[in-house]
């Protein structure tokens, strides 16, 4: 598999490397737990399957999955190296981590039964967005699925989502101005969210080779709504 880009930018999980040490308090204030939970107990991945998150971050997610199924082998997958070592610090000896990007997984065709999303995608424009749910289909196994949840915009709480993007720029713009993005960048701008509707996301799901592609449900948050999302790979026998 090739090593990523060392010189490819990204968005860092606070927007700027300074304020990672933040990020998992921040997490806690926003009440991320309770979708962390949904997202894990959504995807119930088979009795020692292969799991992957595409976008782990500090590994909050992960280390919610490995408490709740000790029996799976876990990967997580993120650009930002510092945010890795946050996350191994906090894992199971045994969690596979690996530096890289979600529109290039450095994993062979097939090789996991479940990939995990929580508050990533929107970091990427679409064109980007596209090109990692590809991947997704890539690596998911027949009969694997793609479990996801974001924010999404146009909905009855979409001032909120707004918010979230008002939220990005200021971060940005204490950072200095200059816009890194989850795999992308966006020059001199600050950073802004890539927010789809639901309707666009289940189209590029379904563009990307995904079946069954689903809301599964929503849920308030204090940054918007977010949306619970579930696609497929045919199974062995297409079914």
């Amino acid at each position: 598999m090739s090593q990523p880009d060392p010189a490819r930018p990204f968005l860092p999980a606070m927007s700027r490397d300074a304020l990672l040490p933040y990020y998992d308090a921040f997490s806690r204030l926003l009440g991320a737990g309770p979708a962390h939970a949904r997202l894990v107990a959504q995807a119930d991945p088979p009795p020692d399957g292969r799991v992957l998150e595409i976008g782990c971050g500090t590994g909050n997610v992960l280390a919610r999955m490995a408490r709740a199924r000790p029996d799976v082998a876990l990967t997580g997958l993120d650009p930002d190296a510092a945010a890795l070592e946050r996350a191994r610090a906090k894992l199971p000896v045994g969690v596979r981590l690996e530096r890289g990007y979600a529109d290039a997984l450095p994993l062979p065709d097939g090789s996991v039964d479940r990939v995990l999303s929580a508050l990533m995608l929107h970091h990427m424009p679409p064109d980007e967005q596209a090109g990692a749910l590809r991947e997704v289909r890539r690596v998911l196994a027949p009969g694997g699925s793609l479990h996801l949840v974001d924010l999404e915009t146009g909905g009855p709480h979409s001032l909120l989502a707004r918010g979230a993007g008002a939220l990005l720029r200021l971060v940005g713009r204490s950072g200095g101005g200059e816009g890194h993005g989850h795999g992308h960048a966006h020059g001199h701008d600050a950073p802004r969210p890539h927010l789809a509707a639901a309707d666009d996301l289940l189209a590029l799901l379904r563009d990307a080779g995904l079946v069954d592609a689903v809301v599964v449900g929503r849920r308030r948050w204090v940054l918007g709504t977010l949306v619970f999302y579930r696609a497929s790979v045919p199974g062995p026998e297409g079914v």
